[in-house]
């Protein structure tokens, strides 16, 4: 049972900038402007758990210019120029751990509209129903009489061997095989407006 205290005409004992304590069983604490904050002698605070990001822009009808692509790892973003004006920004979700997105400088060297893998997807029976799910062919052994099913990658733009852009699932943090996940709408429109040979620049 929470108990809450008055917050009016109280001394939460950490100088004015702090209100009282949320409840009594609480390290929370109210700020002036109604902030939440924690005790220093509460111990680390849980990680939120990231959000999937599915929000992106684009302003680059009738924009002329050389386009151009920039990926950045760190803020797990994709920017697309058009000479030296950016008119378009997506979040993106590149290589997990073990899997690292490789940086540096690469071009467009291949599209595909329709792209499967052919070194991720399901293995599934003659009917088509998954067997197993989310296999490698170089990792998972394949049950007996089932076969491979290559994952979609709509909107495939290969910069470096396996490793290319194209839509996805975007879960709120790096979560591909190496790939750059795109929504499927900003990945339709890289793909549009990035011919063979386009500019990609990879940065952490």
């Amino acid at each position: 049972m929470l108990v809450f205290l008055p917050l009016a005409g109280c001394s939460g004992g950490l100088g004015d900038s702090r209100r009282p304590l949320i409840s009594v069983y609480s390290t929370a604490y109210l700020t002036e402007d109604n902030q939440v904050v924690y005790s220093v002698n509460a111990g680390p605070r849980p990680k939120p758990t990231p959000l999937p990001r599915n929000e992106w822009t684009w302003n680059g009808d009738g924009v002329l210019g050389d386009p151009s692509i920039l990926i950045d790892l760190g803020t797990q973003t994709a920017t697309f120029y058009k000479g030296r004006q950016p008119v378009g920004q997506s979040p993106v979700s590149t290589g997990r751990e073990g899997y690292g997105t490789p940086t540096g400088d690469f071009k467009v060297i291949q599209k595909n509209k329709n792209h499967v893998s052919n070194l991720y997807g399901d293995y599934v029976d003659s009917a088509g129903n998954v067997v197993k799910s989310n296999v490698g062919v170089n990792r998972d052994r394949r049950p007996p009489g089932a076969v491979f099913r290559g994952a979609p990658m709509p909107f495939f733009m290969r910069i470096h061997g396996a490793v290319g852009m194209h839509a996805g699932y975007l879960p709120g943090y790096p979560a591909s095989h190496g790939c750059i996940r795109l929504p499927r709408g900003a990945a339709q429109r890289f793909f549009e407006n990035a011919p063979v040979g386009t500019p990609v620049r990879v940065v952490h």
